[in-house]
């Protein structure tokens, strides 16, 4: 794991931010949340007071504190309190079962939980599971036996609270685990160094300023609803719109209404926009940035947009980098469609092969990053640790290859990749050629089990409103277009995916399914 530096030490903690914010901008607008708008100096007030009730509730430096609950303005102030006492946030996932919210609460050692009276059920089953010494429901009014929100919050003065030392940017501030598709989930921690680089890596490549306006949709309980774009527009003084979940004429309707400037979102919510009867290219006009991240961005997708006259660009991330890692340029996301861009200014990056060495341009190899905004590792995990960061880089378990001009392409998880007849095959080519098909709206590639090959290809297939497609007219399409060893043996076709909160495919869910 990498050792933080004496000057990364010596950084204030991003709590901060709104101490400062406050007294550069205090009328500016913060936040919005439905009928609610907080400038700076509202919302600083708000956050000390809710610092300061938790401290009256015994919570100190390095105490984990969970929340469980929609995308909210209460989400933001717990992030942000979290920050001004050095706590440590577990932000938890609401499509989970408690069985598996209480495993991550164990884990963790997570004794106090915030939750939104919306997931009441969820909240309760989650207590009768987990160890927990103080909750407090969202809201006016106490619930299943927690403390209510608004009234601690009244109890408690707004000035700045005090903490026994300094809370520097060396503090961690999130356990975010990860997706768990296989074995049990890790917790990434990030500290506030890394969410502090995350933003300013993301200032020097889409140059925000205080003018711009956030349309937050991706959930907060995952990386991408907190660092795309939340925390980087609290550093830069802007405005925050929060979608409680996403719906497509909901989002369409805040675009126009709140002249958003800034939208982030993964292939999975443009692909239900663009399919949305209520699409309307014109929600867009104020939209400077538009940026799909999370998973692969069909480059069909990409197309669709821009034939409605919308650059949709694409982004990659991951938890453990807070989350940002490449960005493509706006003016390349056409031409280079399929690409994930050039690595991000403060961060490095090496294609490498199974010894860490790095190959040449073009060569395809494990994608290794090594920067600031990189975890400090994952949480009680040492074998873990020592495998992620093997040779001193983090190792992403991604496929990648980096062209001549030094643009990344991102050839599939490592895990995903499967060998057929001792070729290997990656699933997102394959993918990317089944997108080519105007009747196709989702499409996800596996290899299964074969006696014969090893493993073969099996791609499931989601179509599109009112149109028809069967196995013969996919494979006919590809045998023009992909070695023979990479057309899948089967097509089924279904009426979903599997997806998680990121809007990742589940793989190992089809695989399931397949076998």
């Amino acid at each position: 794991m990498p050792e933080t530096s004496p000057n990364q030490q010596a950084l204030r903690g991003i709590g901060s931010w709104l101490t400062l914010r406050a007294q550069i901008c205090p009328e500016r607008e913060a936040v919005v949340d439905g009928e609610r708008r907080l400038s700076y100096a509202q919302l600083n007030q708000r956050v000390n007071r809710l610092a300061r009730a938790l401290q009256a509730r015994g919570l100190a430096y390095g105490d984990r504190l969970a929340m469980l609950s929609y995308n909210r303005l209460e989400f933001i102030e717990i992030i942000m309190a979290c920050a001004k006492l050095g706590l440590v946030l577990v932000p938890l996932n609401w499509r989970l079962t408690a069985a598996e919210l209480s495993f991550q609460l164990g884990d963790s050692q997570t004794h106090s939980l915030v939750f939104d009276p919306g997931l009441a059920e969820l909240a309760q089953g989650v207590m009768q599971q987990a160890e927990l010494d103080f909750c407090l429901a969202v809201g006016q009014e106490e619930a299943l036996g927690a403390h209510a929100y608004e009234a601690l919050l009244a109890a408690q003065p707004g000035d700045e609270p005090q903490t026994a030392e300094p809370v520097t940017a060396e503090a961690p501030h999130i356990i975010m685990y990860t997706a768990g598709t296989t074995g049990k989930p890790k917790g990434a921690v990030l500290t506030q160094a890394n969410s502090l680089w995350n933003a300013m890596n993301l200032q020097v490549d889409m140059e925000f300023t205080g003018a711009d306006r956030d349309l937050l949709v991706l959930p907060m309980f995952h990386i991408g609803g907190i660092g795309l774009f939340t925390l980087p527009m609290l550093y830069v003084g802007a405005t925050v719109v929060i979608q409680r979940t996403f719906d497509p004429a909901q989002t369409l309707e805040l675009l126009r209404q709140e002249k958003i400037s800034l939208f982030f979102g993964v292939p999975a919510i443009f692909l239900f926009l663009i399919q949305s009867p209520g699409f309307d290219p014109e929600a867009f006009a104020k939209v400077r940035l538009v940026m799909s991240g999370g998973a692969p961005l069909p480059p069909s997708l990409v197309e669709q947009y821009h034939a409605r006259g919308i650059v949709l660009q694409q982004g990659f991330g991951m938890s453990e980098a807070a989350p940002s890692i490449a960005t493509l340029p706006k003016e390349q996301a056409l031409a280079k469609a399929g690409s994930i861009g050039r690595p991000l200014f403060h961060l490095q990056v090496r294609v490498a092969d199974a010894q860490g060495e790095e190959l040449p341009r073009g060569q395809v190899g494990e994608l290794l990053l090594k920067g600031p905004n990189i975890m400090n590792g994952y949480w009680n995990r040492a074998e873990a640790n020592e495998e992620a960061f093997a040779g001193g880089w983090f190792h992403t378990g991604d496929l990648a290859r980096m062209d001549e001009e030094g643009f990344l392409f991102i050839v599939d998880r490592k895990k995903d990749m499967f060998i057929s007849g001792g070729e290997n095959v990656y699933p997102a080519e394959v993918e990317h050629a089944i997108f080519e098909l105007e009747a196709v709206a989702e499409a996800a590639v596996v290899g299964l089990p074969d006696q014969r090959w090893g493993e073969v290809g099996r791609a499931f297939v989601v179509l599109k409103p009112e149109h028809k497609l069967d196995e013969r007219q996919v494979l006919e399409h590809l045998a023009g277009r992909l070695a023979k060893y990479k057309i899948p043996k089967s097509v089924v076709f279904c009426e979903a995916l599997p997806r998680n909160a990121a809007g990742k495919v589940l793989k190992n869910a089809l695989r399931e399914k397949g076998v």
